[in-house]
């Protein structure tokens, strides 16, 4: 893949902002790099959802569902108490493949529907996958949830000579991990987006009738975008479970992770590859960094305690959420960075 010398700011100030945090987490006790981990497995499902509706124009209400797709994937893949036994990197590829097939057989039949009817279609998908998996114990083992899971392994000159070593329970190979694989996405979203099929999202998303008319076939360009948008849910599902070991319950992938995902590409601006990295930072970093600190300062200071409703930042996350979307229709119904701001500074010639 080529990366375009044009491409510019705010996704490089993101990725010095992500490198520095990853070398200042310790010697400055940050706490970031946990939380920060979250903010890129979102980044992955909004990336995703952001080729199936920012790019092609489809409303898409189940992204949970490939994510959970994503999660039980890999550790049915990966789990010891299934025949497979497959590695980490193995597991991943797997998983991969299997949102892909999961978003190709979803898009086949639904994609005639259009705007609301495709979203309710969609969304009635992510509530069937959470009963499936809920209800199918002998394979998936129901509410338990599948575990444990393996962890990573890379290449390593150890005590031993070179071989494979398995993470351990430290925060810092499981940031770096994180960061590459978000950033090969990236990456790849970005060549996307200016290839041909990238090209052919595009005129379907801006009039169906005129891109059938210039020879674009609708139905395979969404299809493909369904796929990969998809695969892209189900890494962040496979990354997400076996970075705590287990798949956790099927309810954990319900209606609002679609939801969240949606507001990550809606604020950060639809269509917009850096809007969904702002986006993903604004909504997962102010729920799992800024509330939490904002509620262990006002518990220090005696104004709330744990034993209060207002006292635990859960409570306060889908308020904020809530109130960031009604600011953001008010005032840059764009988003934070418009697809469009984003094209004309990387067109020829544009500013950077």
């Amino acid at each position: 893949m080529v990366v375009s010398p044009q491409w510019r700011s705010p996704a490089l100030w993101l990725l010095a902002a992500a490198v520095a945090v990853g070398l200042l987490d310790d010697p400055l006790n940050l706490g970031l790099m946990d939380p920060m981990r979250g903010v890129m497995v979102f980044a992955l499902l909004g990336l995703g959802l952001n080729i199936v509706t920012g790019f092609t124009g489809l409303l898409h209400l189940g992204m949970a569902a490939f994510m959970a797709i994503g999660a039980y994937a890999f550790a049915i893949s990966s789990c010891d108490i299934y025949p497979f036994q497959l590695g980490f990197w193995s597991a991943l590829a797997v998983t991969a493949a299997i949102g892909a097939i999961a978003g190709f057989l979803l898009g086949a039949p639904t994609l005639g529907l259009r705007g609301d009817y495709l979203a309710i279609v969609t969304l009635g998908f992510g509530e069937i996958v959470q009963d499936v998996l809920k209800n199918l114990d002998a394979i998936t083992k129901g509410t338990q949830g599948i575990n444990p899971l393996p962890p990573p392994s890379l290449p390593w000159w150890g005590e031993n000579g070179f071989g494979w070593q398995e993470f351990g329970s430290g925060e810092r190979p499981w940031y770096w991990l994180f960061l590459a694989i978000t950033l090969v996405a990236v990456v790849a979203c970005r060549n996307l987006e200016r290839s041909r099929t990238g090209r052919g999202w595009l005129a379907v998303r801006e009039d169906q009738l005129a891109a059938s008319c210039m020879g674009i076939a609708p139905v395979p360009v969404k299809l493909v975008a369904f796929a990969t948008g998809a695969a892209l849910a189900a890494i962040a599902g496979g990354l997400w479970s076996s970075l705590y070991a287990s798949t956790g319950e099927p309810g954990n992938y319900d209606f609002q992770v679609s939801v969240l995902a949606l507001c990550i590409v809606i604020v950060g601006g639809i269509g917009s590859i850096n809007g969904v990295l702002v986006g993903s930072v604004a909504m997962i970093g102010a729920a799992n960094i800024a509330l939490p600190k904002m509620a262990s300062w006002l518990q220090q200071h005696g104004w709330v305690n744990s034993g209060n409703v207002l006292g635990s930042p859960n409570n306060w996350k889908y308020l904020v959420f809530g109130a960031v979307l009604v600011v953001m229709m008010r005032v840059r119904p764009e988003g934070l960075l418009p697809a469009r701001l984003e094209r004309k500074a990387i067109a020829p010639g544009g500013s950077t």
